[in-house]
């Protein structure tokens, strides 16, 4: 399983554990990270989801993502 990376708007702890609230219901908590050090407050993901259900859940948690290639 290839791992996803997501620019989000992100800004702090909350919303990390507002975004987490949504993926954990895609995955374990084990399987997603987020940056908030980069500059893109980059999101990683390494679970058998498609990208659009990642964006999706972070869009429903009141944040923004973008898929990075």
């Amino acid at each position: 399983m290839a791992t996803m990376k997501f620019k989000t708007n992100a800004k702090c702890g909350g919303c990390v554990s507002a975004i987490g609230a949504k993926l954990n219901k895609l995955m374990t908590s084990a399987d997603w990270s987020i940056d908030l050090s980069d500059s893109n407050k980059v999101l990683q993901v390494s679970a058998s989801v498609s990208p659009e259900a990642v964006i999706t859940a972070v869009t429903e948690a009141g944040f923004k993502a973008e898929q990075l290639l």
